[in-house]
């Protein structure tokens, strides 16, 4: 598989020379790089040798004994799959969203009614203070919890020193992994890492809206520690240094390996931060940093825990839009209403859904997924120290999406 696994990889270079987000990250030899770049070979050339590779890998199954090679043959197998997908895409082939979601992240994400926002909001509406709509109440209520601008290093700087401290204590990590940490403007996103191989991150944080408290935590464990910085030095380590797996020193972000990136890096806030320990945390150290008033931390989780409830409200405005049953102002409507979010939050997020796409699926439904795999099927719901080794272990692991019911 050996050979298999450095066609992938080329291919997946060769496929970022007509899409300028599918390459995330690559840490392979700057040789590939530089003859994908000068060849530039057509998507139909692309789809011919990835369908051509996938005929070969489907010739040379591994023997069912060996757990992490079934693993690489079917990562392998679901990444080939999922470029051919984007290719067709570029190429101009139309699916609806789920189709979409399943070709590229081999899963589809539930429907919910609107029904089921509303009900969601009836509780808010009962938790919220003041008076007025439950999006207005919702509003003034949350203006009182934004980091200031000037304060927003000190606050980040503390909540990944806090998570890093946790994660070591119990993932072993090379001693000279580091990340960096900018502030950016104009973007699509709120935060990104950007993996630059070695065990090194660049975490962006982007300030173009308002920064809640809740935020802190939320990007310090999804972008670094035990996120997505964590999940990328891991698989480097235990997947491309030891055991020579090519295949893992690139990562093509429109591919089912994003799911498990987002839910775990997700799902890794939950880990490293039970929910005691997140509001202790946040009243003793965060809030008095951002000099926010700590004794209205639990009151602001406890409407937090409430709204994690409509998630999925902005997988149901993305399908809508994208597939053409909402407009734009219908989805930003949608947003604003049964997401909470402002009119420029929710414009902003229409934004991530155009360049995105189906990609939003990943964050909640991935979440979901590797929390149902961890918890239920692993069993590891009530014991901390079960739950940080199968966390361990699924982020060190070619493991994909149709993995997590296995």
């Amino acid at each position: 598989m050996n050979t298999i696994a450095e066609t992938y990889v080329k291919l997946v270079l060769a496929v970022g020379q007509h899409d300028a987000d599918y390459v995330d990250a690559f840490h392979g030899p700057e040789e590939w790089l530089r003859a994908a770049k000068a060849k530039k070979m057509s998507l139909q050339e692309i789809r011919e040798q990835a369908n051509d590779t996938l005929e070969r890998l489907r010739s040379c199954t591994p023997q069912a004994t060996s757990e992490q090679l079934r693993l690489r043959y079917q990562y392998l197998s679901k990444q080939l799959e999922s470029l051919v997908a984007r290719v067709d895409m570029l190429e101009g082939k139309r699916f609806t969203f789920d189709e979409e979601s399943r070709a590229l992240y081999d899963a589809v994400a539930p429907k919910y009614s609107e029904q089921h926002f509303k009900s969601v909001l009836d509780e808010l509406a009962a938790r919220l203070p003041g008076d007025g709509s439950v999006q207005s109440r919702y509003e003034a209520f949350k203006n009182g919890f934004i980091i200031p601008k000037v304060k927003l290093d000190a606050v980040f700087a503390a909540a990944i020193n806090e998570c890093r401290k946790q994660t070591k204590r119990r993932i072993s990590l090379p001693d000279h992994e580091s990340f960096v940490v900018e502030y950016v403007t104009n973007k699509a996103w709120s935060g990104y890492n950007w993996f630059k191989g070695n065990a090194h991150s660049l975490i962006q944080m982007n300030t173009d809206l308002p920064i809640y408290i809740d935020r802190a935590v939320d990007l310090a464990a999804h972008e670094g520690y035990p996120g997505h910085h964590v999940y990328n030095t891991l698989l480097e380590e235990n997947l491309l240094k030891k055991n020579g797996w090519i295949e893992f020193s690139v990562y093509a972000l429109f591919s089912p390996q994003s799911l498990i990136a987002e839910g775990t890096a997700n799902y890794g806030i939950e880990v490293v931060f039970t929910p005691k320990e997140r509001i202790a945390f946040e009243r003793d150290v965060l809030f008095p940093l951002a000099g926010l008033d700590a004794s209205q931390v639990e009151l602001y989780y406890d409407i937090h825990v409430l709204l994690i409830k409509l998630a999925y409200a902005g997988n149901e405005a993305a399908r809508g839009y994208l597939d053409g049953s909402m407009s734009k102002d219908e989805a930003i409507q949608w947003l604003m209403n049964y997401a909470l979010y402002s009119r420029e939050r929710a414009t902003q997020r229409i934004k991530f859904f155009e360049n995105y796409r189906s990609y939003v699926i990943n964050y909640n439904l991935g979440q979901d997924m590797v929390k149902r795999y961890i918890e239920e099927i692993r069993g590891a719901s009530m014991d901390s120290d079960k739950r940080w080794k199968e966390f361990t272990e699924l982020i060190s692991s070619p493991r994909l999406p149709s993995n997590l019911a296995e």
